[in-house]
């Protein structure tokens, strides 16, 4: 397996996160969530920027179809148990059922970056950028990957594109904190 910087993939998903400004969400994600990101840059407080972090993840979960909604629910659950064979099966039969679900491509995501299947997770962390160009949770994830393979400025880019979408994100402030004296 090459580094994330020799992926096109990769570069790809790079691409995705310097454009996000330039981009507008997916026609199926919740309008909802439109005045939720100026309000979570603009918040003076951890608690003001965390009870409107957790709408935005409410939403970003929501699906018009409760079963839908409710797999990625067990999903998620299935991960927490370090069941992640039955949490793949279960995200790919979602995904197959309902391809713009943005969530479930994050929480699959996730599930491969546990695993550390990095261009897999690639995959769906690209997906979820295409649909969601405002996902701070995917952005570092991104940076969290640049950062296991000794990519540091784009560690560092991914982590701060994040913070620029949530500025209160504790874990990539401390990444930025760490990453910038050794920046390229």
């Amino acid at each position: 397996m090459g580094t994330p910087h020799d992926s096109a993939e990769y570069a790809a998903t790079l691409a995705l996160v310097a454009s996000a400004s330039r981009r507008i969400p997916a026609a199926g994600m919740p309008r909802a969530l439109d005045p939720l990101f100026p309000r979570l840059a603009a918040c003076h407080d951890d608690d003001e920027a965390l009870l409107t972090e957790e709408r935005i993840w409410s939403l970003w979960m929501y699906h018009p179809h409760r079963g839908a909604a409710r797999d990625l629910d067990r999903a998620a659950t299935e991960i927490a148990h370090h069941c992640h064979d039955l949490a793949e099966t279960r995200l790919t039969r979602l995904l197959r059922h309902a391809p713009d679900f943005c969530e479930a491509w994050n929480k699959r995501a996730t599930l491969y970056y546990l695993q550390e299947r990095d261009d897999d997770c690639l995959v769906s962390l690209h997906r979820v950028l295409e649909l969601e160009p405002r996902h701070f949770g995917a952005m570092c994830a991104l940076g969290e990957i640049a950062l296991a393979r000794g990519a540091i400025d784009d560690a560092l880019f991914a982590f701060e594109a994040a913070l620029r979408i949530h500025p209160h994100l504790i874990e990539a402030r401390d990444r930025v904190q760490e990453l910038r004296p050794t920046a390229h």
